[in-house]
C-alpha cells in the first residue's frame, strides 16, 4: 500500500475503514428511550398530582426523582450502556444533566474530593450552566423592555 500523501487519499482512506451508522435503528433508539425516560416522568408527576401536590411541587419531587435515578445508574456503570445504546435519547432530558456531573465526579475521584470531585464535577455542564443562565439573563433583561 502507498503512504497516504494528500487530504482527500485519507478522507477516502477513513471512509473506507469506518463501519456505516445504522441511522435510522439510531434514530428509533433515542425516539423511544428519551420517550420511555418522559414517560415515566409523567408517571411519577401524576402520581404525585394524585396524592394532592400541586403542579410546581410534583414537577420538582419529579426532577429530583429522575436525577436521583440517572446519578445511581451513573454510579453504577448502566447509564453509559443505556447511552450507548439511545445515544441523545439518555441524554436530551433531565437525566443526560445529572449524567455530565456524575461522571467527571467519579472519574476525578482518585485527586480527592476538593480538587477531583469538587474541580471537575462541572467540567461538562459548568458551559451549559453558563450559557443557559446567560441567555435566560439576556432573554429576561429583552422582555422586560418589551412589556407594556
Amino acid at each position: 500500500m502507498k503512504p497516504i500523501e494528500t487530504k482527500q487519499e485519507y478522507s477516502d482512506y477513513v471512509d473506507q475503514k469506518s463501519p456505516n451508522s445504522p441511522i435510522l435503528k439510531n434514530c428509533f433508539n433515542a425516539f423511544w428511550v428519551g420517550g420511555l425516560i418522559c414517560s415515566i416522568g409523567q408517571i411519577i408527576m401524576d402520581f404525585c398530582q394524585y396524592q394532592g401536590m400541586d403542579q410546581t411541587s410534583a414537577s420538582t419531587v419529579v426532577s429530583i426523582i429522575l436525577i436521583a435515578i440517572s446519578a445511581i445508574l451513573t454510579g453504577l456503570n448502566v447509564f453509559n450502556k443505556i447511552g450507548k445504546f439511545a445515544g441523545a435519547g439518555s441524554l436530551v432530558p433531565i437525566t443526560g444533566f445529572a449524567n455530565s456531573i456524575v461522571s467527571p465526579a467519579i472519574e476525578y475521584k482518585s485527586e480527592g474530593y476538593i480538587m477531583g470531585v469538587g474541580g471537575k464535577m462541572f467540567t461538562v455542564a459548568g458551559p451549559v450552566l453558563v450559557f443557559g443562565i446567560s441567555a435566560s439573563v439576556i432573554v429576561g433583561i429583552i422582555a422586560t423592555f418589551f412589556q407594556g
